[in-house]
């Protein structure tokens, strides 16, 4: 069902409305997520507020949830716990229209904001924020989470904020804090998988003037989803992690903040299914090569400050690397006994399938440095620039399946005769990006703010064909064909993308639980490479909007909204309502020709939406939170017009949220935990033909549990009643399956 423009626009008065028909009483600020009373360390310092207020910094400048002018979902340290937050698709399935589609392999997860999408290979659809060090690539997103203090999920375009990029929104992660006391707390945990973890913290001082922080986690589990052909389970995943800080009073108004980090995951992907219908969840994974997925991810960062007289000055450098190989079988993904036929141009007998390899190698060296006023005055200022370069190297290959099992291929094609190479593509690429911004708010009393900002990024990328002159035979055969170029080893291509990202907001607040709000925001995220050869390979396969480069995307916002309070706090309700045109959004191809993953530019798109969030707190132990976010899209123009008036792929129509936590006092210094969390996530399209459509999806998470002040004892299970879907439907009807029901205990001690 479409949204006309005057249903939207009457939905949106009525959600005002509602707001503005029942009046406010005076009371102190009340908490949105589960109550806190410790500060978030920030680049500011937090305004003076009820100790049950969560303070966030994504606009940043330190405030209140509740007074600040944007769509934010926040998560404290006591709701991370409570709810059982230990990666991003837990608190990602606690936000409305937000959802996040794991597929594939471990690095490719991808955020929908509002239906902003991202793609294998793409660029994020969101800054990811972690400590104040914007993440290089979005293969770094999808790790375990644990010893975090906050996170808070932005809606809308934030490019004026965090740049390009930041097209949908942006997710800040803040990890808990060096301590001046001694203290440090450890958790273990078994799963139905058969799977064990465990991760905790400790931090304190270590000399006058310096603290530190040191956490880890190690997870280990045989998986969850079974491939009765090999006899084991398809989604084995190990996964060691290891991060610490160091924190120096420098002395007057200086400080810095040390950082380094270190992941290594371990499992395996590729094990699709091939269906015409994406509810069809009847077949088992069967692939006959289980493969690999490694990845590896660094980091090392300092951010130093000087808080001056009337200003402060932080500069954030951080170096970052990820690496991943997989490996797996290819389409169409059967035993090979059982694969059809489908090598091209030839038929091996007895070896008619093929198996695949893909690397990723990035390295990228990123610098910040901003100024900024203090937030306690009228005038808020800041301004900045930004600069990141990155190398980045891609493979992918195909091999003939001899039944020997499946070998990575990193840089060059394999020479093993037990896994002949069939196809090879590789590039290098090269890119320097740079930003200029400023930020400026002013508080023309009580009751009106307006705040403007502006950046300008500018991207210059460079795509060196690595693929040897031999590989490339087949693409210069279909561009002969099509009069096309040819490619050849060493092929330079460049490409200068570049936007200005305004984004202006005005406040009103009529009383202190009423805060109105609404603007007009721009977000841009860069263009990039496909692999060489595909733009000639897509035309000659008939696939319409797939070139050998991808265009940058535009995404225009006008958004309203409100956070209110009433009752003495019993209830909190907030909304808000966007309409947003995208141009040149991403889509998915893959071509079966030369085995590579593509990505497409939808011209135009428009996206209308609505969200509202209520908590109800009718006692200090118990609280009920409900949620709706509601996305409608429609392709405006495509280069086929069987595609124009259809929704844009991966976008769900809807998001319905319900929670509900019980915290009573059992005595003896003893509390109980009972929560569960409900998440229906509506009707979902893949693909700009809309060719499937996938139903409605609705999962249970429950948590019961009892601690102290120094232990905890917790069981949980998530997708309680095992709802059988897929994760997503892919063009060509590739599935990946999403995790069943997981179930377990965990026990946690502090000191």
């Amino acid at each position: 069902m479409k949204i006309s423009a005057s249903r939207f626009a009457g939905a949106s008065l009525a959600v005002l409305s509602l707001t503005l028909a029942v009046p406010a009483t005076a009371q102190d600020d009340a908490s949105q997520a589960t109550p806190t009373t410790e500060a978030i360390p920030g680049d500011q310092a937090a305004p003076a507020q009820d100790g049950n207020a969560i303070v966030v910094y994504g606009l940043r400048r330190a405030d209140t949830l509740q007074d600040t002018p944007a769509a934010i979902t926040a998560f404290s340290a006591e709701t991370i716990a409570n709810a059982g937050i230990e990666k991003p698709a837990d608190f990602i399935n606690l936000t409305p229209n937000v959802n996040l589609v794991e597929t594939q392999n471990v690095g490719n997860a991808f955020v929908i904001i509002r239906g902003i999408t991202q793609a294998r290979n793409s660029e994020p659809s969101v800054a990811v924020v972690v400590d104040g060090v914007q993440q290089v690539n979005p293969a770094q997103f999808n790790q375990d989470l644990f010893d975090i203090q906050q996170i808070e999920v932005l809606k809308g375009p934030q490019g004026a904020l965090y740049g390009r990029n930041a097209i949908g929104g942006a997710i800040i992660i803040t990890t808990k804090q060096p301590t001046d006391q001694l203290e440090g707390s450890v958790t273990v945990g078994i799963d139905n998988g058969f799977g064990w973890y465990t991760h905790g913290g400790i931090s304190g001082p270590l000399a006058k003037g310096v603290k530190f922080r040191l956490s880890g986690l190690f997870k280990d589990t045989d998986g969850y989803i079974r491939n009765p052909y090999l006899g084991e389970d398809a989604d084995p995943y190990k996964d060691y992690a290891l991060r610490g800080n160091l924190l120096f009073d420098l002395g007057p108004d200086w400080n810095l903040d040390l950082r380094a980090s270190a992941d290594r995951t371990r499992t395996q992907g590729f094990w699709y299914n091939i269906v015409a219908d994406v509810n069809d969840v009847s077949l088992p994974v069967r692939v006959n090569n289980a493969g690999i997925d490694n990845r590896d991810t660094n980091n090392v960062s300092a951010k130093l400050s000087y808080a001056g007289e009337g200003f402060k000055m932080t500069s954030v450098t951080s170096y970052d690397t990820v690496k991943e190989i997989i490996t797996g079988d290819a389409f169409d993904f059967l035993p090979i006994n059982e694969a059809f036929c489908h090598v091209t141009p030839f038929c091996f007998s007895g070896n008619n399938d093929l198996n695949q390899s893909q690397y990723l190698n990035v390295k990228a060296f990123s610098q910040e440095l901003r100024f900024e006023s203090p937030t306690s005055t009228p005038l808020f200022w800041m301004f900045g620039g930004y600069m990141i370069s990155t190398d980045r190297f891609i493979s992918t290959g195909n091999m003939l399946d001899l039944g020997k099992g499946v070998f990575p291929v990193y840089r060059t094609p394999t020479t093993n005769p037990d896994n002949p190479q069939y196809s090879f593509l590789s590039d290098q690429q090269n890119n320097f990006a740079w930003a200029a911004f400023a930020n400026l708010g002013y508080e023309f009393s009580d009751l009106f703010r307006i705040d403007g900002s502006l950046r300008y990024d500018h991207d210059r990328r460079k795509n060196t064909t690595k693929t040897p002159e031999a590989w490339l035979a087949y693409i210069n055969y279909i561009a002969f064909l099509n009069g096309a170029p040819q490619s050849h080893e060493g092929d330079v291509r460049r490409r200068n993308f570049s936007d200005w990202q305004p984004k202006v907001t005005a406040t009103f607040t009529p009383t202190k639980n009423l805060t109105i709000y609404g603007g007009y925001s721009r977000g841009f995220r860069s263009g990039g490479f496909n692999q060489t050869g595909v733009g000639v390979v897509a035309a000659s396969s008939g696939v319409v909007g797939v070139n050998d480069v991808f265009e940058a995307e535009t995404a225009d916002t006008l958004e309203a909204g409100f956070k209110s309070q009433w009752f003495d706090g019993l209830l909190t309700l907030n909304g808000a309502a966007f309409t947003t045109t995208s141009k040149n959004g991403y889509f998915f191809v893959y071509l079966y020709a030369n085995s590579t993953q593509n990505l497409g530019n939808v011209p135009k798109v428009r996206l209308k939406g609505i969200e509202l969030e209520a908590r109800v707190v009718p006692a200090d132990d118990f609280q009920i939170d409900a949620s709706w976010g509601l996305t409608d899209s429609e392709i405006k123009a495509f280069p086929d017009p069987a595609a124009i008036g259809n929704e844009a792929p991966d976008i769900s129509r809807s998001t319905i949220n319900v929670g509900v936590q019980w915290t009573p006092d059992m005595g003896g210094g003893v509390s109980g935990l009972l929560r569960w969390d409900f998440r229906r996530t509506g009707r979902t399209w893949w693909d700009v033909y809309n060719t499937t459509v996938r139903n409605p999806v609705s999962l249970l998470d429950v948590r019961a549990g009892i601690k102290t002040d120094a232990w905890s004892l917790t069981a949980f299970a998530s997708n309680l009643f095992n709802e059988k879907y897929n994760a997503e439907f892919s063009p060509g009807g590739f599935v990946f399956k999403a995790r069943p029901r997981v179930y377990g205990v965990e026990a946690g001690y502090r000191f």
